[in-house]
């Protein structure tokens, strides 16, 4: 077999597993002994693991400053901590959290020590200029299951409302320094946390095996995490005997696909999730779980109407056998039995549509007008406004 040739940019090294949280004060101590730590609003704090980290940091001699982060970060929030933390020495930054603390504790060990504001160097919004460095060593520990954010170079900022936007501070030198996946802490998810954040993991690993800058090291990545995917994400939602592993799964898949999609991109849902994010109160991985089937439903099509040979079509077939176990499976049926999994999977969830957060259908073309950032450039075919409206219409 003939392997094309193809580039793997810098990941962090990578603890997981069942207690390696604990790993954390020793991981620290090889960067210094004054570190910030950057957590969500309240869930962690109330929790064994922040207790026992405490108190062993402060056994250990570590002094520490904190941040919580309560909502998506936004660039005035970075700069603001930057200015206050910048002259304190910090030697190294924890994240402990979801995507948006990650993201936040990312950015701010971006700029501690160049202590400039992040809209210099914010994609499509200032002067973008070079990111020179040096970042602030940072650890990152997801709590949830789906933004894959701890293996990635970006954080992604955001700014609310009708002249809102989603966008990207990244850099190689932003990549955490060590990723530490530890599935106890996702533990005290709830039901509709695990669904959203699942469903973004999926399709991270969806939207990259299809990209058109996928290669064999990502597709052989995407393929594992999406097995995961189909074994954990629904037995993790239902609780029960079988969470514990599950969770595992989703865990890992959430991993992989974070290393995915930093090393080929995404693809329509994904530039669709920046505008309707930015203008809307919705959450990342309810767009995701919401418009994914309906996404691919619209790529295959057009695929078969305009590319029939697109080499996507059969990554798609091989993603419909992959989810159904079904390896027999006629690759002129797979994508479509894809398709209905993903439907299905949506109403099982519980993913609500669009409308709920205040979408109409007079607000579709702001939308589209403002999806075609990096994202939607590695979507497999090249959609056209109708076909992205149809896209949502169907979600409205």
């Amino acid at each position: 077999m003939l392997i094309q040739p193809f580039s793997v940019a810098r990941l962090p090294r990578i603890e997981f597993g069942s207690g390696t949280f604990h790993r954390l004060p020793s991981l620290l101590a090889g960067f210094g002994k004054h570190v910030l730590i950057v957590t969500g609003g309240r869930s962690l704090r109330a929790t064994p693991h922040w207790a026992w980290l405490t108190a062993t940091l402060k056994e250990q001699g570590f002094s520490w400053k904190e941040i919580a982060v309560s909502s998506e970060p936004s660039p005035q929030m970075v700069d603001q901590a930057v200015q206050e933390l910048r002259g304190d020495g910090i030697e190294a930054v924890l994240g402990i959290g979801g995507g948006s603390v990650l993201d936040a504790a990312k950015a701010v060990a971006g700029l501690l020590r160049p202590g400039n504001s992040v809209l210099d160097h914010l994609e499509g919004v200032g002067p973008e200029l070079p990111y020179r460095g040096p970042a602030t060593p940072y650890i990152a520990v997801p709590t949830t299951a789906g933004t894959g954010s701890e293996a990635t170079k970006n954080a992604v900022l955001s700014v609310g409302g009708k002249e809102g936007f989603k966008k990207s501070f990244r850099d190689e030198q932003l990549v955490p320094q060590y990723a530490v996946v530890d599935p106890d802490l996702l533990a005290t998810c709830p039901p509709g946390l695990i669904a959203a954040n699942g469903m973004d993991a999926f399709t991270q690993l969806l939207e990259s095996y299809v990209s058109s800058r996928a290669n064999p090291f990502t597709d052989a990545l995407a393929e594992s995490g999406l097995a995961a995917v189909r074994d954990g994400l629904l037995p993790w939602h239902r609780g029960g005997p079988a969470s514990a592993p599950a969770r595992e799964r989703m865990a890992y898949a959430a991993l992989l696909s974070g290393v995915t999609l930093a090393q080929v991109g995404l693809g329509s849902v994904h530039g669709l999730a920046s505008p309707l994010g930015a203008f809307f109160p919705i959450p990342h991985g309810v767009v995701c779980g919401t418009l994914v089937a309906a996404a691919t439903r619209q790529n295959i099509a057009a695929m078969e109407n305009r590319e029939p040979d697109n080499p996507a079509l059969a990554k798609y077939a091989r993603a419909g056998r992959l989810l159904a176990e079904r390896e027999d499976m006629a690759r002129d049926r797979a994508p479509s039995d894809l398709v209905e999994i993903l439907s299905r999977w949506t109403e099982q969830l519980q993913l609500p549509r669009l409308a709920r957060y205040g979408v109409s259908a007079s607000d579709l073309p702001a939308v589209v007008a403002n999806c075609r950032g990096s994202s939607m450039k590695t979507n497999p075919i090249v959609l056209s406004d109708a076909e992205v409206t149809e896209v949502l219409a169907q979600r409205l």
